[in-house]
């Protein structure tokens, strides 16, 4: 069980501590990054693939793989992937476990969408971003003070992007 009846605190959230909302984080990213540009490989481009996805996190029943696709786009382009959002709609139900709404999932997909909508509305959305490096593209969760972050790591992406900005300066200084 994740999420608000699991007792998380939004105070213990904020402050990085791990617990369910860690929990909710590290599964929204597993499945905003089921593509790898550089690998080029995506887990939903198989049911197999998706199926052990699903079933290495205990998620239960596996989904409809074109409506897992829209979904991640549509979840990515809302991280700034793009230049359009990609309308998407999903389901899931609140009941009632001892008196505690919580929300119930019926499958993988609305395990991953119960899992967006704690983050978001325990305001932590705007942490998700997706890696400004052209071949990375991946969804990262910033984590730093004052949300900053550009790159899903600074010692890759970063120290990439950076080096090559560099080259870039220092052949328009030889060309002049």
């Amino acid at each position: 069980m994740t999420g608000l009846a699991a007792g998380w605190d939004h105070a213990t959230f904020a402050h990085g501590r791990a617990g369910d909302a860690e929990h909710d984080v590290e599964l929204l990213l597993a499945f905003l990054n089921t593509r790898d540009l550089e690998l080029g490989t995506d887990v939903l481009d198989s049911a197999a693939s998706w199926r052990a996805w699903v079933t290495e996190r205990g998620l239960g029943p596996v989904s409809d793989l074109p409506k897992l696709r829209t979904a991640r786009t549509a979840l990515r382009s809302s991280l700034g992937e793009g230049t359009k959002a990609v309308p998407f709609s999903g389901t899931v139900q609140i009941e009632l476990s001892q008196g505690i709404p919580t929300i119930a999932t019926t499958d993988a997909l609305q395990a991953v969408l119960a899992a967006a909508a704690r983050v978001a509305l325990l305001g932590s959305w705007d942490r998700f971003k997706i890696c400004q490096a052209e071949t990375c593209q991946s969804a990262f969760f910033d984590r730093s003070r004052n949300r900053s972050r550009t790159w899903c790591s600074m010692q890759i992406c970063g120290n990439r992007e950076k080096a090559r900005l560099w080259r870039e300066r220092t052949r328009a200084l030889s060309a002049s």
